[in-house]
């Protein structure tokens, strides 16, 4: 018996992959090319920035760069070498983008790192265009707004878990016969505030574990549709000089609390100074949230008519709560009838002023403070104290009452901003970056969230209201 075989050559099954491939243009960049047109959506301020560097004999052009990071975001490419390389061997995808030749790495990377003052002005402008389409949409969930913090990990020494293990085991051994010392809780205490190979990878502490990241606010309405993105770098910080800066304690959940709140008045007050005609009346915070002076700066100065921000449970006593009389002032938890005594101003650094209220029973003696309640709601020496402070009906009734229906359904939209920095981080690419550049991170970041705009415009011209936040069913 005798068998034939059939070799097939290499350059048979690139002919026979490029015949596939030139038969007919993708449907999805067909769909692409009819239903949007990217030079309608770069200001003129990136234009005149770009040929102000690159001169106006270029090889590559603006849109071509613009359109290649955006698919790259979009069809969910990890990495700069893996998008050249699918340049290079797409035909159809280098034609889409306008490019006669493929960049190389680091012309992509000085692309980002040049213009990001400019990308920072495309999403914004693409922001104002989109924010029509989410109205007729769904206008209640356009009317909310949504806001959190998040940190892009950066790659960095610090962050890989051998650097802590092996401090934990230094300590470990070094205090081996010293059972009350806690060698965890030390080495987050020594490790730098900053990775020694970036200043902008700050030590954080993100979805349950601590890691070095480049910080970043960022907000959406109830949709899920990103409307602002902010870096909390140093152009931030010189930009509002009275932000506090977080500092290190024992606590990385107050760590955590602490930039969420602070961060929140600046980053509100830059949306609505490039969004001046965005009436939001609905805003929707987690705990970290929970300060005097956020509630009172979101209704008095923003004119959000509701409120919906959890407790949290630092500010939360677990003694018996106290009342009030008609004029605000608080009763004894154990008789109300009786007023408590009033002890003053209190004025503490990062807190709000508030006035001081003492348990209406005790007294001095002797120079020591004596109780006559024969059942103390407090334990301490000077009995109970309170605290009440302007604004305190804004915390306890933000425009609708806490508790109540209307209060955990809205509250359960909180989670669309969890999606959309998940979606950011995972389907976007922007976490797992081999890269500890801070001007490259926040560039990436930046075309994630034009791509985002991209994604909505899309599925409102194409009448597919269910894809505005992602193409992949589309695509598939």
């Amino acid at each position: 018996m005798s068998f034939k075989y059939s070799q097939l050559t290499l350059a048979e099954h690139f002919s026979e992959c490029q015949d596939l491939l030139t038969s007919d243009t993708p449907t999805f960049f067909s769909l692409l090319e009819e239903q949007i047109d990217l030079s309608e959506f770069i200001p003129v301020e990136f234009y005149c920035a770009f040929h102000l560097s690159l001169g106006r004999k270029r090889d590559y052009p603006l849109k071509g760069f613009l359109s290649a990071l955006i698919l790259q975001k979009i069809l969910t490419i990890p990495t700069d070498s893996l998008l050249i390389s699918l340049l290079s061997l797409c035909r159809e995808l280098c034609d889409f983008c306008g490019f006669t030749k493929v960049p190389d790495a680091p012309m992509f990377t000085r692309f980002k790192q040049t213009f990001i003052p400019q990308l920072e002005l495309m999403f914004s402008k693409m922001v104002d265009y989109t924010e029509p389409i989410c109205q007729a949409i769904d206008s209640t969930l356009s009317s909310i707004l949504t806001l959190d913090t998040s940190g892009v990990e950066l790659y960095v020494k610090e962050n890989n878990p051998k650097y802590l293990n092996t401090l934990i085991k230094q300590l470990k051994t070094y205090y081996k016969n010293n059972p009350n010392v806690d060698p965890y809780k030390m080495a987050y205490g020594l490790m730098p505030s900053q990775a020694a190979a970036s200043s902008d990878a700050k030590q954080m502490y993100i979805n349950g574990h601590f890691c070095y990241a480049d910080k970043f606010s960022i907000i959406t309405n109830g949709l899920g549709i990103v409307r602002h993105i902010a870096f909390l770098d140093d152009d931030f910080k010189q930009k509002h000089p009275d932000i506090e800066i977080d500092k290190k304690s024992d606590s990385p959940d107050e760590d955590k609390s602490i930039g969420d709140s602070s961060a929140l008045k600046p980053v509100l007050q830059d949306f609505f100074e490039l969004h001046p005609d965005f009436n939001p009346s609905i805003f929707l915070g987690d705990s970290a949230f929970d300060a005097i002076a956020t509630y009172a700066f979101l209704i008095d100065e923003l004119n959000f008519k509701k409120v919906v921000i959890a407790y949290n449970p630092r500010n939360e006593s677990t003694l018996k709560k106290v009342g009030y009389n008609e004029y605000g002032y608080p009763l004894c938890p154990n008789d109300s009838s009786l007023v408590m005594k009033y002890r003053g101003h209190t004025r503490e650094e990062g807190r709000a002023d508030r006035i001081k209220w003492g348990c209406p029973k005790v007294h001095m003696k002797e120079g020591q403070y004596v109780c006559n309640c024969d059942n103390p709601c407090s334990t301490a020496k000077r009995g109970r104290t309170t605290y009440t402070y302007e604004n305190m009906n804004f915390r306890m009734f933000p425009g609708l009452q806490r508790d109540s229906d209307e209060w955990n359904e809205l509250y359960k939209i909180r989670t669309v901003i969890e999606r959309a920095i998940n979606h950011f981080k995972m389907n976007m690419c922007i976490a797992g970056r081999k890269s500890r550049d801070h001007l490259t991170t926040k560039a990436d970041v930046l075309i994630a969230g034009i791509a985002s705009q991209f994604t909505a415009i899309i599925a409102d011209r194409l009448s597919y209201p269910q894809y505005l936040r992602s193409l992949k069913p589309l695509i598939a």
